[in-house]
């Protein structure tokens, strides 16, 4: 008598349980979703603090680009969803226990205060902007009379979306690697990291480039602590957990984690951010574009990892 062995199609990879997959939209839009928060942060930050002088690229120039970033990241958002036409759903309620209703709103919120505070500031790149009709200028004036408040609220939006992009894989139970409170303190960190990074970037003053150098190494000893926190967290969970750790200890991703986030995205960083401040001749963008890149990947190779853990026993 022979025996008919049937194997089940459910073990492989992103089949049990059932999600769709996410491709370079998602971790794209988490991305400049965290750019995004990180600069607005640092430019209500220095306004309310009245170092609006000495950390011009922080506060006026920077700023600028938000309205962009956050336009190109809802583009990335809109193209992954599948009934596109239905959007505006998620703006006919409000639902506190959800993640996605939570980044709907805050982005209807911070979306026209970044553009609100990128006009304030257009002439830092047009001197002799001039909005021609007196009600806009009167507009403007009732803008800058509350600087300071709108600063307090930027500020605020942007802890909430930085957290939000981390939150957002965190609800997800059905996946262990996502599976973890870690994720909204880790990616809101690394969003400001990368805001610091893009003022470097950005900055001729060398005072304000070392200021946010400083930051940013602050930032990049947070983000290597919460990795290794949330590791540490996974191998000491259940086996699900421990194999979605193996993901990155000896797994897939074990190169791409280790080599591109950790060490060209976080560490090397780090140590050309300490030569420059110690006046050491080194590319002073070279640091700043590692981290951007860092946190890049650092998204994509959570996205795609993330659906391939799972909780099934092998």
């Amino acid at each position: 008598m022979n025996e008919d062995l049937i194997v089940s199609g459910r073990m492989n990879p992103l089949i049990d349980p059932h999600l769709g997959v996410w491709e370079w939209q998602i971790p794209s839009y988490l991305f400049l979703g965290g750019l995004a928060a990180g600069i607005l942060f640092f430019a209500g930050l220095f306004t309310v603090w009245n170092k609006e002088e000495q950390y011009p690229t922080a506060v006026r120039k920077a700023p600028i680009l938000v309205p962009f970033i956050l336009a190109l990241g809802l583009l990335f958002l809109f193209l992954d969803l599948k009934h596109k036409l239905y959007f505006w759903r998620l703006y006919t309620t409000i639902k506190l226990e959800s993640p996605m209703s939570w980044g709907a709103w805050t982005l209807m919120a911070i979306t026209p205060l970044s553009i609100i505070w990128a006009a304030l500031n257009i002439r830092e790149f047009f001197p002799n902007w001039d909005w021609k009709f007196d009600w806009v200028k009167q507009l403007e004036s009732w803008f800058r009379k509350y600087k300071k408040e709108m600063a307090w609220a930027m500020m605020t939006l942007a802890l909430i979306l930085g957290v939000y992009t981390g939150i957002l894989f965190s609800a997800f139970n059905a996946r262990p690697l996502w599976n973890t409170s870690i994720l909204g303190p880790l990616f809101l960190i690394s969003g400001l990291s990368t805001g610091a990074a893009s003022i470097v970037l950005l900055s001729k003053v060398k005072t304000e480039r070392h200021m946010f150098a400083k930051i940013d190494l602050g930032l990049i000893a947070i983000e290597l602590f919460l990795i290794i926190h949330m590791f540490m967290g996974f191998n000491a969970g259940t086996q699900t957990k421990i194999n979605a750790a193996d993901l990155f200890m000896g797994g897939d991703f074990t190169a791409s984690f280790w080599v591109l986030v950790v060490g060209m995205g976080l560490v090397i960083p780090a140590i050309l951010e300490v030569l420059e401040m110690r006046d050491k001749k080194v590319p002073y963008r070279a640091a700043p574009v590692l981290v951007l890149i860092g946190g890049l990947i650092l998204r994509f190779i959570l996205a795609h990892a993330g659906q391939m853990s799972h909780w099934v026993m092998n």
